[in-house]
């Protein structure tokens, strides 16, 4: 008898045994290490190597609280909807997310490549690295896992069938309340606020009722619309980067939701890295920026039109003018849930490490009215959101604007 028979949370050593009763990869008698990388809210994760050989895994472990609140409990079958859609999308996107070797439903805890040689992207932005094929290869990951995944392209029961099977209640309550409720009114008293930016917050957010009515309709289109099987929490600290490689990983929080919410994620987070950039001076940096996230926009466009010509099955969805409308609405979602994005993490629960690790209060403080102002526009204007410049001169404006 096994004692991972039975669920506990692991620790290091305890990663070791896991990885070498679970998996056939190391030779026998390997002697292994484990430590943990984990970096994330919710979940443990070790790296577990043999030294002689250089084989190395990692072991994922889902624990039952968050480790930022242990009053927030969440089921710990979400490892098992992570493992089950990076296995789904390796098929749709081979070579953008980690291969999955095993997960295992009693210990809530998967097996997966060690991508130790690439560099978490929020970490690597953070030191003002550039990335040459990030824009292709995010748009190529998007555009394959997200508009394979909609009735466009697969047969309507199997789709609705894996709406049932990737229903995500637990994490999809974070996000109702973490993004789209509590950065307009902190309800739940866990909003965190700069104190020079007090006054701005309350009156650009919490007193402006026409945000929040924009907010509310974001919100019930994001828990009523099951257009895609979405990544959920598509931002730079789910991401591993080399120069000439782009891994997606972490999709916990994944679920049917509507495509602009992944789409947006990656462009606030972008956006993120320019405030970083910008408090350090790194001007070549914020230009490749923001010249990124013109790119992500315009190849996400370009990519989907033409999967979609090339993949559609349904017959209306064939109709002349239906992808152009459909793209339509997606850019329009895109901008509003890159403005919710751009909100949550500059005043809300869980905020960036590009942003709060912005040594001049002076300059943080700008970098959070630049977001904040952004956002807004973004929201509140989003259906005029066509083209990678319209997002980026929302951005430039709000660095006018926020002086």
């Amino acid at each position: 008898m096994s004692r991972f028979d039975r669920y506990f949370l692991m620790k290091s050593q305890d990663a070791a045994d896991y990885a070498r009763e679970k998996l056939d990869v190391f030779p026998a008698g390997a002697r292994l290490t484990a430590r943990e990388i984990g970096d994330g809210n919710l979940n443990y994760v070790f790296q577990v190597t043999d030294a002689a050989s250089g084989k190395s895994v990692i072991v994922k472990q889902a624990g039952e609280a968050l480790r930022i609140s242990a009053e927030m409990r969440v089921s710990t079958d979400r490892n098992r909807i992570e493992s089950e859609i990076l296995q789904l999308q390796w098929g749709y996107a081979p070579g953008l997310v980690p291969k999955i070797y095993q997960y295992d439903t009693v210990m809530c805890a998967c097996i997966m490549e060690d991508l130790s040689d690439h560099q978490l992207m929020r970490y690597a932005l953070m030191e003002h690295k550039i990335f040459p094929r990030f824009a292709e290869d995010i748009t190529d990951y998007m555009v394959h896992t997200l508009l394979r995944t909609t009735d466009v392209v697969m047969e309507h029961k199997a789709k609705k069938a894996m709406v049932k099977r990737f229903i995500n209640p637990e994490l999809c309550e974070i996000t109702e309340d973490l993004v789209l409720t509590e950065p307009y009114n902190d309800c739940a008293g866990r909003n965190i606020v700069l104190p020079a930016n007090a006054d701005f917050v309350r009156r650009e957010l919490y007193a402006d009722q026409a945000l929040h009515l924009e907010i509310a309709k974001l919100k019930f289109d994001f828990m009523n619309n099951a257009q895609a099987l979405i990544h959920g929490d598509l931002h730079t600290g789910s991401i591993f980067a080399r120069e000439d490689s782009t891994r997606v990983f972490d999709p916990e929080f994944a679920f049917y939701g509507p495509m602009g919410y992944d789409v947006g994620n990656v462009i606030a987070n972008l956006f993120f890295a320019w405030d970083n950039g910008k408090a350090a001076g790194a001007e070549d940096f914020c230009e490749w920026v923001l010249g990124t996230a013109v790119a992500v926009i315009d190849l996400f466009k370009q990519k989907f039109l033409a999967c979609f010509a090339a993949e559609a099955t349904d017959l209306m969805a064939k109709t002349p003018g239906f992808a152009a409308c459909y793209l339509e609405n997606v850019l329009a979602d895109t901008a509003g849930y890159a403005g919710t994005e751009l909100i949550r993490r500059t005043v809300g629960m869980a905020q960036v490490k590009d942003v709060t690790t912005i040594a001049d209060p002076e300059k943080r403080a700008y970098a959070e009215r630049v977001n904040i102002l952004c956002a807004k526009d973004l929201i509140l204007h989003r259906a005029e959101f066509k083209t990678g410049a319209d997002f980026v001169d929302a951005f430039t404006c709000a660095i006018k604007d926020a002086v």
